[in-house]
């Protein structure tokens, strides 16, 4: 992504960004589940936090 923090005008920056994105390789699909590093709780019983 292109660095636009120097530019003030939001819409210019916003177009920077736009064909900053176009221009960019495609990502790679996924090789897991999305969030299959978070951490799993296990079930709690009633009336109790689970954090």
């Amino acid at each position: 992504m292109a660095n636009t923090t120097k530019i003030e005008d939001k819409a210019e920056r916003k177009q920077l960004k736009r064909t900053a994105r176009k221009k960019a390789a495609p990502k790679a699909p996924r090789t897991g589940p999305r969030g299959e590093n978070k951490q799993k709780l296990k079930k709690a019983s009633r009336g109790t936090s689970k954090r």
